[in-house]
């Protein structure tokens, strides 16, 4: 008869411990907080999770608390009380960082910019963008414990770019008391079988990254940098936005050239998107932002990284 393997005794905790993990749909915050969560109940501490991901289809915020310790009550993380604060996106890190612990809370903050629609209210060519305007240099000015990395970049860098939340794991793994291959046997029950190995890989990055993370080096690239996003006019028609369809993949739902506010877009003979007035594209990349598909790419040459 099988015996069931008991649960090791949790380390004794003086409060429960809090770590919020945010974002935008379709990054993988939720795989993020349920890995993060399975693991503290394989460590044998009680856990409390909690997810708002309602919007999560077209691009709008998701987050996750998760609480763990020997005793937790309340599944939400009060603000100011965020011991270890994740954030797969730039704008979703800042608009959360009230609920980091200012004095000993660390922040793990992928440079990652997702841009919403609603950034662009201003459509005139070279206006500003409603998008957050730190910098990497802000944030590690204002919180001690910060770390800024390219995620995206890691992850495409081992060929599986959607694969950097689990880059983000491998860095957030340096500030909590897990052994590297805890983490590693829980990641592999969440990830497709096809992905294992990739995303390991990803985790090690990630962790690597943090271990070896050089804060001075960073401070000094990024002294005088100016905000991660800077929108600068454009004048000269091969410096204009230019929309990318893949034909192939248009289904013809017609949400683009509903939507485009001005009015770039049309259905052709055979109920495809194409651009009709690429002049008149301002870079808002709404169409880009609802296609269903995946078959608009805008690409603006007035927005530098």
């Amino acid at each position: 008869m099988a015996v069931a393997s008991a649960k090791p005794a949790p380390r004794a905790v003086a409060r429960p411990q809090n770590v919020l993990i945010v974002g935008v749909g379709g990054q993988g915050v939720i795989m993020v907080s349920k890995v993060l969560a399975s693991l503290c109940q394989l460590q044998g501490y009680d856990v409390k999770q909690s997810q708002v991901h309602g919007m999560a289809k077209r691009g709008g915020t998701v987050f996750s608390h998760v609480r763990y310790g020997e005793r937790v009550y309340s599944p939400t993380i009060p603000e100011g009380e965020a011991d270890v604060l994740v954030a797969l996106e730039w704008a979703e890190g800042m608009r959360w960082l009230p609920y980091l612990e200012q004095k000993n809370g660390t922040v793990f903050v992928d440079t990652q910019q997702i841009v919403p629609p609603f950034a662009c209210r201003n459509r005139h060519r070279g206006a500003v963008g409603g998008y957050v305007r730190e910098t990497v240099a802000d944030i590690m000015a204002h919180v001690p414990n910060s770390f800024a990395l390219d995620a995206l970049g890691i992850a495409t860098a081992l060929g599986v770019p959607k694969a950097s939340n689990s880059v983000l794991l491998g860095a957030m793994s340096t500030a909590l008391e897990f052994p590297p291959d805890d983490w590693k046997e829980i990641i592999e029950r969440f990830v497709p079988p096809k992905t294992v190995q990739a995303n390991l890989k990803c985790f090690d990055s990630g962790r690597d990254w943090a271990l070896s993370f050089d804060r001075d080096g960073l401070l000094e690239k990024h002294a005088e940098s100016a905000p991660l996003t800077v929108e600068t006019p454009r004048e000269k028609p091969d410096d204009l936005s230019h929309i990318d369809i893949e034909a192939n993949w248009c289904k013809g739902c017609d949400i683009c050239v509903r939507f485009c506010p001005e009015r770039c877009l049309v259905m052709n003979d055979q109920q495809i998107a194409e651009v009709a007035y690429p002049e008149r594209c301002t870079g808002c990349r709404i169409c880009e932002w609802l296609c269903p598909d995946f078959a608009i790419t805008v690409k603006t040459p007035g927005a530098v990284a």
